[in-house]
C-alpha cells in the first residue's frame, strides 16, 4: 500500500516553496521603485508637514501653512507650496503622500519632494497660476 500521508507533506512543502519563491521576487523586483518614487526619503507619518524656503536648481520653492482660505485649502491640509511666489497646488492623498499639479501620477513623501519635482518636470519654464472653477 502506497504512503499516501508523506506524498501530500512533499506536495505542500514544493507548492509552499514555491509561493516564498515567488513572493521573494516580487518584494525584489518592487523595492527599488518604491524608493525612487519617494525622492530619496521613506514614507513620513501623518502629521503636518515641515516648513522650507530654500533654492532648488535657480528657483525658490517654500513651504508653509496656509494662511487665509484658498479655494483649494482642504486638499493640501491647510499647507501651500510656491515655486518663485507662484502657488504650486498640492494635495496630500490618503495615504500620507503628496501630488501636485505639474507632477500629479508621481506621489512624493514630502512637500518638499512635491515641490522639487515640479521644478524638475519644468524643466525651467515659468509655473503658471492654476485657476480653478
Amino acid at each position: 500500500m502506497p504512503d499516501i500521508t508523506r506524498h501530500i507533506t512533499r506536495r505542500r512543502a514544493l507548492a509552499a516553496t514555491a509561493a516564498l519563491a515567488a513572493t521573494a521576487t516580487v518584494a525584489t523586483l518592487t523595492a527599488p521603485a518604491a524608493a525612487a518614487a519617494g525622492h530619496d526619503h521613506p514614507m513620513p507619518m501623518p502629521g503636518h508637514p515641515e516648513t522650507f524656503d530654500e533654492v532648488y536648481k535657480g528657483r525658490r520653492i517654500q513651504g508653509r501653512p496656509m494662511s487665509g482660505g484658498g479655494h483649494h485649502h482642504e486638499h493640501g491640509g491647510g499647507f501651500e507650496v510656491l515655486i518663485d511666489g507662484v502657488q504650486l497646488h498640492v494635495m496630500r492623498n490618503a495615504d500620507g503622500s503628496w501630488i501636485s499639479i505639474v507632477s500629479h501620477y508621481a506621489p512624493v513623501t514630502t512637500p518638499r519632494a512635491a515641490a522639487r519635482a515640479a521644478v524638475d518636470e519644468l524643466q525651467g519654464a515659468a509655473l503658471l497660476p492654476f485657476l480653478a472653477n
